[in-house]
């Protein structure tokens, strides 16, 4: 039985809930695949906030109002699990890391790494952050001649990498940044295609993805294997230190879920980051004026670290806000019911049933965003400013555990990077397609031109 006739077979549970038929969906199986946000903003326009899918069994549904996405993610936390293919298709590379796990100790976990993403310790890392994105601008930015054309995406990478090793494991890992890269890319584009399986093949057949996925994993557990060994080799007191490697250490995890909760890092903590850099530094590309505000707000303040807040730099936080609005790095969220739920006050769902929720689709609701598609920072400007509806970093005790720490990141990024460019978009600029991944990557690259701004 082929795709479509698999498709076309399904015998769906009713919920009394519009959405494509099996046929539909047998006529844009790949391209679903192939571009999944653009299916799922154009059955939300098709059939409005709440959609259901032709699968067997238990229902699977896309939630837009942010009442039920609230309910889902947070009020009602406790009866929806991470029991799904999306988090299922992630922990095969990260292991059940804090990002992908299901079980019951992620709570446990959370508790031992939430130190090292606390006040007083992003005070302390700020620096490190501010080091790595001066090396990796000083090696590929400087010097260089005017006009030149450079692939922001791919940099913006190698700093987020390399800011994740020197603050969360006190570690330089250039020396490991090519070999990091190349399995976080690899591990990428796995994940996504085991998510994305219709029948997705058992964990021990030699398939050729299972074994790209066995060896993506040796690599990057070799390096953790590496850290590990190396901090305990110079702790000599028995204590660890205070990043999240030594307080995973310290707090009597076995090898195994250290690793685990490594890996995790390393893909969520530098691939989310550098792919909401290059989106910003492209909406400011297009916007020289809303640049040149931010670049003198970021250098009229002195040295700003990563506990700069909103209160000090209201445009680049806004800035901020406003890229994670329009390009959310986690483009869709999933859960699945622990027993019989009521959404939205009458939309009864079955135990095992599959919410679907996407940040990308959500934060374009038109009814909570006037002119949704436009980049419009000030709107998150002022005493109040728009939160209904957005979760560019989830909702709820699974809320993002690093969202202080990236934002602040962003913050010290841009202000190394704009005190001395100019970004604009070369000629013949087209903006690069999203490319769904586990984070929202711009398809290509990010290729911008770059001028450095000299002193009169």
């Amino acid at each position: 039985m082929n795709v479509q006739e698999r498709l076309e077979s399904l015998s769906p549970t009713d919920i009394g809930v519009d959405g494509p038929t099996a046929a539909d969906m047998a006529k844009v199986f790949r391209s679903v695949r192939r571009d999944p946000l653009t299916f799922l903003s154009r059955v939300t326009r098709q059939y409005g906030d709440t959609v259901a899918f032709p699968v067997p069994g238990s229902p699977a549904v896309l939630f837009n109002d942010p009442q039920d996405v609230r309910q889902i993610l947070q009020t009602s936390a406790r009866n929806w699990s991470k029991q799904t293919v999306q988090y299922a298709a992630l922990a095969r590379v990260t292991g059940p890391g804090l990002l992908a796990s299901a079980e019951p100790n992620w709570i446990e976990h959370r508790r031992l790494a939430a130190p090292a993403f606390h006040h007083h310790r992003l005070a302390a890392v700020g620096e490190q952050v501010r080091d790595a994105a001066r090396d990796c601008f000083g090696e590929t930015l400087g010097p260089r001649s005017d006009g030149d054309i450079v692939d922001f995406s791919d940099l913006m990478h190698r700093v987020a990498l390399d800011a994740v090793g020197r603050a969360l494991f006190s570690t330089d890992l250039s020396s490991r940044t090519d070999d990091l890269l190349d399995a976080t890319s690899a591990a990428a584009e796995l994940i996504v295609r085991v998510g994305r399986s219709v029948v997705p093949s058992a964990q021990w057949t030699p398939t050729r993805t299972n074994l790209r996925l066995r060896r993506t994993r040796r690599t990057m557990g070799s390096i953790c294997a590496d850290l590990i060994s190396a901090r305990r080799a110079r702790s000599s007191d028995g204590q660890h230190g205070d990043d999240l490697l030594g307080l995973l250490l310290d707090g009597g995890l076995s090898d195994q879920e250290i690793t685990d909760e490594l890996i995790t890092m390393v893909i969520a903590g530098h691939e989310t980051v550098a792919a909401a850099l290059s989106w910003t530094l492209m909406l400011l590309a297009e916007h020289p004026q809303m640049q040149q505000e931010l670049r003198s707000e970021l250098t009229g303040h002195h040295n700003p670290s990563m506990l700069t807040g909103r209160d000090q730099l209201p445009w680049t936080h806004a800035v901020i806000d406003e890229t994670l609005r329009l390009y959310p790095p986690a483009w869709a969220l999933s859960r699945r019911s622990r027993g019989e739920e009521v959404v939205g006050g009458s939309i009864t769902l079955p135990a095992g049933t599959l919410a679907i929720i996407s940040p990308w689709i959500l934060h374009r609701r038109r009814s909570d965003w006037p002119d949704a598609e436009t980049f419009r920072p000030e709107r998150f400007l002022g005493t109040t400013p728009p939160r209904q509806g957005y979760i560019p970093f989830g909702q709820g005790p699974r809320l993002c555990i690093g969202r202080e720490f990236a934002i602040g990141e962003m913050v010290v990024v841009l202000a190394e990077l704009l005190r001395d460019h100019r970004i604009s978009l070369p000629d013949g600029w087209r903006r690069p397609a999203h490319q769904t991944r586990v984070a929202v990557h711009p398809s290509g690259g990010m290729p911008l031109r770059v001028d450095p701004i000299r002193s009169a």
